[in-house]
């Protein structure tokens, strides 16, 4: 077989910036690759194994599936999909889901629900705000709601009547809604805006203006749902409710999932027809979505995402405090971090890769790690020897 990289190259559409690295095994924390050499995996997928590379439950229920069907058209009910929906359902704020294959689809779906909820209470209430520096996917609508301009530039003219506001900018948002909004589409922690939080603040005047406006706020959880916060979704550790979340990432374990969940206010508007998918809600996605979502909810699992996040951001403050030159701000929650290091980004990811470690950046200067949320007391320790030596030789 010819190098895997001129293959890859030869066969494979450029869209992606390749590691030079052929990984052929994942267990836990840890990938390997064609060499026998192990990795920490920092960002896990970029946040969809949240429980880790190669976990047998996960394994057994996509079997189990694979077993009896592993495709039924939407025309059928399936049992895997139905347990997976009654779990989202029973433990949000939802009514309904509606079952997609990718985080930009559900947000296509969120985007179509929201206008038709508009235009059921008057015809020109069509205007979705989103805001700069946020990101919800790659197809047109999830592109034109995405607030940066660098993905969007050369595919313009985008969907109309999206506009965006600054984030956690109160003021500004009292200026750019009316009755004309249909929705206000926001990431309660902007992933590749470089890790940063919603304010409390902001939410509350969000959630006031909601109810003058009679406009709904969907939150894309995609990155943060799923336990990635510390919470099952970023949403319930603000201590609001939104009117629509979306989801993807880790909802699968590792296979191609989406999800858009609506309150039940909502769960009306779409009438058979008005949207579908072909492979949306698939049976073994939606196996495996089941194991994920039962783990999560075991009694002390989220509790102890967060006594190791807590650990974690404890030692990288003290880190901070020694490098300051280097270390110029942290940012983020549970297991999303973000380090804004600067113009030492590139080179603090390629001396990571050759001490075993595999880290993720994101607008440019700040490094964003998202471990599994299994990711052990002593695997934090590992990461943090060698982020600590990386720093000791800048």
């Amino acid at each position: 077989m010819e190098n895997i990289f001129l293959e890859d190259k030869r066969y494979i559409l450029n869209t992606y910036r390749r590691m030079d690295l052929n990984l052929v095994k994942g267990q836990g924390s840890f990938l390997w690759d064609d060499q026998g050499r192990r990795y920490l995996d920092m960002f896990s997928g970029i946040a969809v194994n949240n429980l880790g590379h190669g976990n047998k439950e996960i394994k057994e229920a996509i079997n189990e599936q694979l077993e009896k069907y592993n495709h039924l058209s939407n025309f059928f009910v399936s049992e895997s999909v139905v347990n997976l929906a009654k779990l989202l359902v029973e433990n949000s704020f939802g009514s309904k889901v509606f079952f997609c294959n990718s985080g930009t689809e559900a947000n296509e779906a969120a985007l179509k629900l929201a206008r038709k909820y508009g235009k059921s209470i008057r015809e020109d209430k069509t205007e979705v705000l989103t805001f700069y520096n946020s990101f919800h996917g790659r197809t047109y609508g999830g592109l034109s709601l995405t607030g940066q301009e660098k993905y969007k530039q050369s595919f313009q003219p985008s969907v109309p009547g999206i506009n965006h506001i600054k984030f956690n900018d109160c003021q500004d948002l009292k200026n750019k809604v009316s009755d004309k909004t249909c929705a206000v589409f926001l990431e309660l922690v902007q992933g590749e805006g470089g890790i940063k939080e919603v304010s409390n603040e902001f939410i509350r005047d969000l959630v006031n203006l909601s109810k003058e406006y009679k406009f709904l706020i969907i939150v894309d959880e995609i990155q943060t749902g799923l336990g990635r916060t510390g919470d099952l979704f970023a949403y319930q550790g603000l201590g609001f409710t939104p009117h629509i979340i979306t989801l993807a990432k880790a909802l699968g374990g590792g296979l191609p999932l989406g999800a858009m969940v609506v309150g039940q206010e909502l769960e009306n508007v779409f009438q058979p027809g008005d949207h579908g998918s072909t492979f949306g809600g698939n049976p073994v996605a939606c196996a495996a979505g089941v194991v994920v979502l039962s783990k999560l909810l075991e009694k002390e699992f989220l509790k102890e995402v967060k006594r190791k996040s807590s650990y974690l951001l404890g030692e990288l403050i003290k880190l901070r405090d020694r490098f300051p030159q280097i270390i110029l701000d942290i940012r983020g929650k549970g297991m999303i971090i973000g380090l804004e290091v600067g113009d030492y980004a590139d080179k603090i990811k390629q001396r990571a890769l050759e001490k075993g470690v595999l880290l993720n950046i994101t607008s440019g200067t700040v490094l964003r790690l998202l471990p599994p949320l299994t990711i052990t007391y002593e695997e934090i320790d590992l990461f943090l020897r060698v982020f600590s030596s990386i720093l000791e030789e800048l």
